[in-house]
């Protein structure tokens, strides 16, 4: 027998009926059908909520590219100031002025701003004097 007290349509009714007439009433864990209503009812709203997962999804998509559009700038700047401060230097590509000492023969490179920036020995062709050369020696300048 595959049901019992379904001819009972009042639910109070039938488990009167089964209460009554069973052995004995135990706790038990199952597995229950749902009818075919409320799984058309639970795919609807299945349907209804992968949307708004999916609108969710679009606008969380959208936030996050905003903040990254506004976060990078900001990171690549940061990154800057980090190599900065960890090199204590920035590299400059800018006109700078070479004096050849011939005493020390020596090469060396000045910025604009007069300091030191590169000193080296000097190539034998920089040590063939040339006229600034000769009249820094003599210190007349013309």
């Amino acid at each position: 027998m595959q049901t019992l007290g379904k001819e009972f349509k009042n639910p109070i009714e039938r488990i009167n009926y089964l209460n009554d007439n069973c052995d004995k009433v135990e706790e038990k864990g199952y597995m229950k059908k749902y009818t075919p209503e409320e799984i058309q009812a639970m795919k609807e709203d299945l349907a209804e909520t992968s949307i708004k997962i999916n609108d969710i999804s679009i606008e969380k998509k959208e936030f996050l590219n905003s903040i990254k559009e506004r976060l990078n700038p900001l990171s690549a700047h940061r990154a800057t100031l980090l190599k900065g401060i960890k090199e204590k230097a920035v590299f400059v590509n800018e006109k700078c002025y070479k004096f050849v000492d011939q005493e020390e023969r020596e090469a060396l490179f000045y910025n604009s701003e007069g300091d030191l920036i590169e000193k080296r020995p000097a190539f034998p062709d920089e040590l063939q004097g040339s006229i600034f050369q000769v009249n820094r020696k003599t210190g007349t300048n013309n």
